[in-house]
């Protein structure tokens, strides 16, 4: 069965033997020495000056990130279910929180976003993902984050990138926290999350110093010292540092960023041509997220008889989308297997007959774009 849920993702065979040998302890010179080069690799990904890794999904990260960079509110971005966590985090806290909410296929925009900074002089702190992944949908957050910084620079900006980072360059430049996750692009098991750090962050952190297990504080203090707070994920850490390895055998991280691109624009295009409807109305680059609210859960269910195991929607989208992954290293025959599977099922289903013209819109794509 082909896994091509978005997250989580498959882990290759290079990483699983690296995360298969015998368990070393994190309080060692060995492990220090991992820990540091993923430190080190993790840093220059991100452009960022401090990196956290943290033994928990990206929720943990996110949950976080709010606490310790939020000191009165928060405004945060709901277009999507984890959009609408950056509230629920907020909530738990007793934290102050104001929404900009919309359908799950439509982005914020820097106009609506410096509105609402204007009209409350109290927000500190602004959280949104760059792929809202609930529908598969990019929001323009370089360009938010820039213009939060210009209004005012003291304005934190969270941006949750754990179905971004490793899949596209992100320009962090106006960014104060960036969160990752061990599952996604990584293509590891789930279980660490990622935290990219402005200087700007860090001085705020280490200033408040806040939580116990998510204190940011404590774990910059340690990280620094390649070691951490808390007992680390030190099997997945090994297994990033593979990963790093692995993806500089396949000519480095920008040659990931161009194939993933061609991947998933190849994929959009083949399946468009079959005429299925692209759910967002701004596309993330992780993943193709297919409307059809006759067929969605049927398709989903025929492609399994095709070996393609893809993710239905949440909530209200639930049996009305399926999302296919590009995240991690694809291999070409995989994605076109995918694209074929899918045109498969319409014609099993009688919605379109099987001519295998989504295939040739796909390597068209690929290889002339």
């Amino acid at each position: 069965m082909l896994l091509f849920t978005p997250g989580p993702t498959p882990v290759p065979e290079s990483l699983r033997q690296a995360m298969a040998l015998p368990t070393i302890h994190h309080r060692t010179k060995e492990f220090e020495a991992i820990f540091a080069k993923a430190r080190e690799e993790l840093k220059a990904l991100l452009g960022l000056p401090e990196v956290l890794m943290l033994a928990s999904s990206g929720s943990g990260a996110m949950e976080a990130g709010v606490l310790s960079l939020c000191k009165s509110k928060l405004l945060s971005i709901n277009c999507g279910k984890f959009g609408e966590r950056w509230g629920k985090i907020a909530k738990a806290h007793k934290i102050p929180n104001t929404e900009i909410t919309h359908q799950w296929d439509t982005p914020a925009n820097v106009d609506e976003v410096l509105e609402a900074l204007k009209s409350d002089s109290q927000i500190d702190a602004v959280a949104i993902q760059i792929c809202e992944s609930a529908g598969g949908l990019r929001h323009p957050v370089e360009n938010i984050a820039k213009a939060i910084k210009s209004f005012n620079p003291n304005i934190i900006v969270i941006a949750d990138a754990i179905t971004a980072m490793g899949v596209e360059p992100i320009d962090t430049t106006h960014i104060d926290a960036l969160i990752g996750g061990s599952q996604k692009a990584f293509m590891l098991p789930p279980g660490m999350s990622i935290i990219g750090l402005s200087q700007y962050a860090i001085d705020i952190i280490e200033e408040r110093n806040v939580g116990l297990y998510f204190n940011l504080a404590t774990e910059l203090k340690n990280q620094r010292k390649n070691t951490t707070a808390w007992t680390a994920p030190t099997t997945i850490i090994i297994g990033l540092v593979a990963f790093f390895d692995l993806v500089a055998k396949n000519g480095g991280i920008q040659n990931l960023y161009v194939h993933t691109k061609k991947l998933s624009i190849a994929t959009q295009s083949a399946l468009e041509s079959l005429g299925l409807r692209i759910y967002p109305k701004e596309k993330a680059l992780a993943m193709t997220t297919i409307y059809d609210e006759a067929n969605a859960a049927n398709i989903r269910s025929t492609l399994k008889t095709f070996d393609v195991n893809v993710a239905a929607g949440q909530d209200h989208l639930k049996e009305k989308i399926f999302r296919i992954n590009h995240m991690g290293i694809i291999p070409i025959y995989e994605a076109t297997w995918v694209v074929n599977a899918v045109e498969l099922s319409l014609d099993v289903l009688h919605i379109r007959a099987f001519d295998g013209s989504a295939n040739k819109v796909f390597l068209d794509s690929y290889y002339k774009s």
